[in-house]
């Protein structure tokens, strides 16, 4: 019950955090992520996930996405992640889809600053192939994570992170996202995000979006 009324509060306070803005400039999307970690060894893991997102307002299809990758663990609290995308958007005023390669690879580390915090900086560098030419971004991450007291809930903690966006073909910053959320795992094997991200862009149509979002992960 606890669970379900921290779902729901969250909900709450994500939809009405929606602000209003230009329609061509700002959405209200729908982001869903189901992950699946198959272990290779002790330091290696193989890595796939699918992500469907909606937007207009969560009333109309808006883009897939295709990851397979693997996340090599050197150390603990540390991850090197290769890993491919395949990104098919749509227009949301022509309807026309088009696809997006993408060749990425992202470094994190996670230092636990107690028993109940952990620091997350995440540096993602992607290869965009596109069809109005090829071009790269650079993604710094910084997060912050908690875990919430046994005795309110088990096994679970919020997270809050924010992210900025390099563009080589616009050659400046032109992205921010913010992200707060909540995490909560069923066993070793199964564990849900639930997260509302703000991200601001003045350059992509539409850019300035409100974002809420799931992610199950799966481990075998």
């Amino acid at each position: 019950m606890k669970l379900i009324l921290i779902i729901a509060l969250f909900l709450a306070f994500s939809i009405a955090a929606v602000a209003q803005s230009a329609p061509d400039r700002s959405d209200t999307q729908s982001w869903n992520d189901l992950q699946l970690t198959v272990p290779l060894s002790k330091k290696v893991d193989f890595v796939t996930k699918l992500s469907l997102r909606f937007g207009s307002n969560v009333t109309k299809f808006a883009e897939n996405r295709v990851l397979f990758g693997f996340s090599f663990k050197p150390k603990k609290g540390l991850s090197i992640t290769p890993f491919y995308w395949q990104v098919n958007s749509r227009n949301p005023r022509t309807g026309k889809y088009s696809r997006e390669h993408q060749f990425d690879i992202a470094a994190a580390y996670r230092i636990p600053i107690s028993k109940k915090y952990g620091l997350t900086h995440r540096s993602t560098y992607e290869y965009r192939m596109q069809t109005s030419g090829n071009s790269w971004r650079y993604r710094p991450l910084i997060g912050i994570d908690r875990s919430l007291p046994e005795k309110w809930i088990k096994n679970t903690k919020v997270f809050a992170s924010a992210e900025a966006f390099y563009d080589s073909k616009l050659r400046k910053w032109s992205r921010t996202r913010f992200t707060a959320g909540i995490s909560h795992s069923f066993s070793k094997q199964l564990s849900l995000d639930l997260f509302f991200t703000r991200q601001n862009d003045g350059y992509s149509r539409p850019g300035d979006l409100n974002v809420i979002g799931t992610a199950w992960k799966v481990r075998l």
